[in-house]
């Protein structure tokens, strides 16, 4: 008997960065983009893909249903043509983006989602990556609704409030997840595909630059309780501090080149993804 072919959710797939690596791996994909013109280049992009029943793309700004929350049937996105990545509901964010040196951002109406009712007519994702510019934890509250939950899941972290970050952690631990690890985004295109691979196929897939990289028991790095990713998220912090979007240092000219090269070269202070591994999961 074939082993059943696994289910993963991509939220957030920009231009099919990852939803291709899952592919390529032979995975089921459940894909979401609120950006219109990057869902539409997706659609053909994987046109045989989603012929074949392998991809489904969702098309929408996921928010907040749960406690009570009845949003409208459109919210206004702010969509970033100078860097597609940015696209979000939050206000702030694209702000943010702004004062960060991006173009200013034009509000389109897209629809919204519920996340939970989607996980209820697709399934319940082995791996649920989560990347959608200050909303990943919506899709955490969601599953509150559900008695199981994904074996993995992978978030793009705070990385100016260490209350919040807290908070993210906060979430993670009352779904279950007691095991994590912090990932650097920055070097993500150094990573490689382990040889033979814990994780779906062998793909020999190259990373991207922006793309969220290698999930599950294909990460080569130790996992860690509680206490030791807020301890470890304690000195990314303070990198962040001396040399991220918001410190002095950024701020002036030389600054900025001096970092962009750290960045660059040996991704300091660089932007972390954090992956959690649930209390079922072996």
């Amino acid at each position: 008997m074939t082993e059943e072919v696994k289910l993963i959710y991509d939220v957030g797939m920009h231009k099919g960065e990852d939803t291709e690596y899952y592919l390529k791996k032979g995975f089921k994909v459940v894909s979401f983009e609120a950006d219109p013109d990057l869902s539409e280049f997706c659609r053909d992009k994987f046109s045989n893909q989603i012929s074949s029943g392998q991809l489904t793309i969702i098309e929408g700004a996921i928010v907040d249903f749960t406690d009570g929350n009845n949003p409208a049937s459109t919210i206004n996105f702010y969509k970033n043509d100078n860097q597609t990545v940015w696209g979000t509901v939050v206000n702030d964010w694209a702000d943010r983006n702004e004062q960060l040196g991006s173009s200013t951002s034009n509000i389109i109406e897209v629809a919204t989602i519920n996340f939970a009712d989607c996980i209820k007519e697709h399934g319940l994702p082995y791996y649920l990556k989560i990347d959608i510019e200050g909303m990943d934890t919506v899709c955490l509250k969601a599953l509150k609704e559900f008695e199981k939950k994904p074996a993995y899941i992978s978030i793009e972290s705070e990385k100016l409030d260490f209350n919040k970050l807290k908070e993210e952690f906060d979430l993670f631990v009352e779904l279950g997840y007691h095991n994590f690890k912090a990932v650097n985004q920055a070097l993500i295109s150094d990573q490689k595909e382990p040889k033979p691979t814990s994780e779906g196929t062998f793909s020999n897939h190259q990373f991207k630059s922006g793309s969220t990289g290698l999930f599950g028991l294909d990460l080569d790095s130790k996992w860690i309780d509680l206490e030791n990713a807020l301890e470890a998220y304690k000195r990314i912090f303070r990198g962040y501090q001396s040399f991220g979007d918001k410190s002095k240092f950024r701020q002036t000219y030389v600054g900025k080149k001096i970092t962009r090269l750290m960045n660059k070269h040996v991704g300091y202070p660089g932007w972390y993804d954090t992956h959690a591994k649930h209390e079922s999961t072996m």
